[in-house]
This record gives structure tokens, sequence and C-alpha cells, in this order.
């Protein structure tokens, strides 16, 4: 799995783990827009670093909806300084996204789905981007389009 440096075009590996309570630190809302620290006790939250780095580029938190066979994104966030026209790093949120795929598929084999509801100023850009399917209030990956963002993004 590799992210790409905007500016040079050199591919980097990177890891998607468990956030430790030594990241809250790090997850500061002025870097991510969110205030994670209220998540600490909660399962399913992943931060994706550059291998052998401490800086945290990306935060997802998921939720498991076993009787649909859903993960479901609650939370994404790409560090402040990877947004926009101007980020360092492309790539992070469909890393992650990819990652909440490959769990799906892990845990539902062929039924997987992963759903988020999203900002609507995002939802065309998923859609675009990660070719997620428009259920209304709600877009989701299965099948071959969840197959294809694994493939794009983890292989």
């Amino acid at each position: 799995m590799k992210i790409t440096e905007v500016a040079s075009r050199l591919r980097m590996p990177v890891a998607i783990t468990e956030v430790d309570e030594a990241d809250f630190k790090l997850l500061t809302k002025k870097r991510y827009s969110f205030n994670w620290k209220h998540l600490k006790e909660e399962e399913g939250l992943y931060k994706l670093q550059i291998t052998g780095e401490d800086n945290i580029l990306g935060v997802i938190y998921l939720t498991d909806a076993p009787d649909e066979k859903r993960i479901e994104i609650k939370l994404l966030a790409c560090s402040i300084e990877n947004q926009g026209r101007n980020k360092i790093y492309e790539g992070i949120a469909g890393c992650l996204i990819a990652y909440a795929c490959q769990l799906a598929k892990i845990k539902y084999g062929y039924l997987a789905c992963v759903s988020l509801v999203p900002k609507t100023s995002l939802k065309a850009h998923y859609i675009s981007k990660y070719d997620m399917i428009d259920a209304g209030w709600q877009l989701y990956l299965e099948g071959e389009q969840l197959n294809n963002i694994i493939v794009k993004y983890l292989v």
C-alpha cells in the first residue's frame, strides 16, 4: 500500500494500524478538523502513517453492522496539510477506504459492503473518485466497486 508525494511523484509505503493512547496527543482538532479524543475508548479507530515514520497522515473510525454485512465509515480525515489542491501526499483517503473494504471482505466475503454518510459538499467527490454508489443519504461500495478500490489502493 502506497501514497504519492505530489511534488516529486515519489511513491511512499504506508501502514494502517490501530490508534493507541499516545496518538491522541497528535490527533488535534487543529490538524484533523475533529476532536478525536472522545473516541479513546472505541474500537475501530485506525491511523495511516508512512512506514517507519511517526507522523499520522490520516485517521478513520469504523463501526461494524454484522446483520447487514457492512462496515460503516463513521469518520475519515486527512491531516490539514494533506487536504485540497496544495496537499503534500495524495491517496491517503483512498488507502483508508480500501482498508475498510478489505476488513469488510475478510469478515463478510462476497457479501461485504462499506458505507458512509458524506458531507454534502463531498458526495460528488466520493462518487467520482471512489466509484461509490448513491443510496440517497448514504454512499456505499460492494461487489466489483469494493474489489476495485482494494486493488487500486492496497495492491
